[in-house]
């Protein structure tokens, strides 16, 4: 016993030798990586200088600031000063303009309102003769317009004809007078109370009659259908509510000098379809810029899904057409965008994540396709004259047929209209911006 004993004390005795050998290796490794770390940064300095820099020393002249890329990737970036949380609040406030039509009741009354034996009639009616058409184009050929948007072309018709009508001056409710304009006037509990943000105040021109008149500017979509009346603002907001109540899905557009209008999801085309109501305009996103002659900054869409900056759609020329976004850094608009979109759909399910985002993968490629193809076109317009000898053939450049297609067959884009509504864009006569541009009603 004595001696197991005393041969598991010398077992369990550390071996001085087998301590050194082990120090004595680690030692060695960590001197090999050292040596090898020393290696690749006498390497990395020793590689050749840039062109143009090898002659200067570390302190003679600034490293290139590389100012070009400073926005590539553009990183989303949060609101940093008081205008820029403005901004942000009205984008915000505005986005909530789409949630408002989610409401079953009031779809439930558009529903009422509308004729829809007359309306699908129309679209069925519609829808064949785009069919026809495709057919007589040979096998294999897709409609221009599926039944769906033929439902909402047949809605837009009668809501322009039929259903709404546009107010400039409201005239005396006395003697059915002309109207002048006086002011602005708080609004009255009972018009607070059916969402009036502000009224304007209008004097009778007859002097004897000296009534005034009060107009006020309603946001609420089920107020407008009982007045039938108003201006962009209104016709933008009832019109976008009744397209919700036939089924499609639509979006609000914003644009920041004047102007408002509608965006309606084509499923058959899958993608979003440009709806004036007051022009009763059908796809035709250039008419604004190429029709009208204005100039613009901004044009945000809004939905009940988020939002987007469709600009691009919009303004094709941004040399021509196109005013400097100033209100905020486009980092900041993108974050702004992108937190609207998360608050949109933080309660959705991942296969309607997975689709909307999709979705605005295909938008995007369809706005830098747009984009470019407005490059393309433009370059195509210069003669090989024009460079050679300026001045000359200046008169022979090709004609753009979108550009034709955005101005033709408007009825209400006519000189006296487009005068008479104040729709010409700024700094052109008869232009008037009646309502601030941050304000919903138009």
């Amino acid at each position: 016993m004595a001696d197991r004993n005393t041969l598991r004390r010398g077992a369990e005795t550390p071996n001085p030798m087998t301590d050194e050998v082990a120090k004595d290796l680690t030692e060695r490794w960590r001197q090999k990586l050292s040596t090898t770390r020393m290696n690749e940064l006498q390497s990395r300095s020793s590689s050749p200088a840039p062109r143009g820099f090898a002659s200067q020393t570390p302190h003679s002249a600034p490293p290139p600031s590389y100012s070009s890329l400073r926005n590539i990737p553009l990183v989303p970036m949060p609101p940093q000063d008081h205008k820029q949380l403005r901004f942000k609040n009205l984008m915000h406030s505005l986005s909530n303009m789409p949630c408002r039509w989610e409401n079953p009741g009031l779809l439930d009354e558009a529903l009422k309102a509308i004729p829809l034996e007359q309306i699908y009639n129309e679209a069925e009616e519609e829808s064949q003769i785009f069919k026809a058409e495709a057919e007589s184009l040979g096998t294999g050929k897709k409609p221009a317009w599926g039944y769906q948007d033929c439902v909402v072309r047949a809605l837009l018709r009668w809501f322009k004809r039929s259903f709404f009508t546009w107010v400039n001056n409201p005239p005396c409710s006395q003697c059915y007078s002309p109207t002048i304009a006086y002011g602005m006037a708080a609004p009255l509990p009972d018009e607070r109370a059916r969402s009036a943000t502000q009224v304007e105040l209008y004097k009778c021109s007859v002097e004897e009659c000296g009534c005034y008149e009060r107009f006020p500017r309603y946001n609420d979509a089920f107020v407008l259908l009982q007045t039938r009346k108003g201006r962009c603002g209104e016709w933008a907001n009832c019109f976008s509510m009744l397209c919700r109540a036939v089924g499609s899905r639509v979006r609000w557009v914003w644009n920041s000098e004047d102007h408002v209008w509608t965006e309606v999801y084509s499923v058959h085309r899958k993608r979003w379809i440009h709806v004036d109501s007051c022009e009763e305009a059908w796809d035709r996103p250039r008419l604004y810029t190429e029709g009208w002659g204005k100039k613009i900054a901004y044009c945000v869409a809004f939905s009940a899904d988020g939002a987007t900056d469709v600009t691009r759609r919009y303004v094709r020329n941004i040399l021509k057409y196109g005013l400097e976004r100033t209100r905020v850094p486009e980092a900041v608009l993108h974050y702004i965008i992108a937190e609207i979109r998360a608050n949109r759909r933080a309660n959705m399910s991942k296969q309607d994540k997975f689709r909307l985002q999709g979705e605005d993968m295909r938008e995007e490629r369809e706005l830098r396709y747009n984009y470019i193809t407005a490059i393309a076109q433009e370059i195509c317009k210069i003669n090989p004259e024009d460079i050679l000898k300026p001045g000359n053939g200046a008169g022979n450049r090709r004609a753009d047929p979108d550009a034709q297609k955005a101005a033709e067959g408007r009825q209400s884009g006519e000189a006296e209209w487009i005068r008479r509504r104040g729709e010409g864009g700024r700094g052109t006569p008869g232009h008037q911006n009646e309502n601030p541009p941050d304000l919903p009603p138009r």
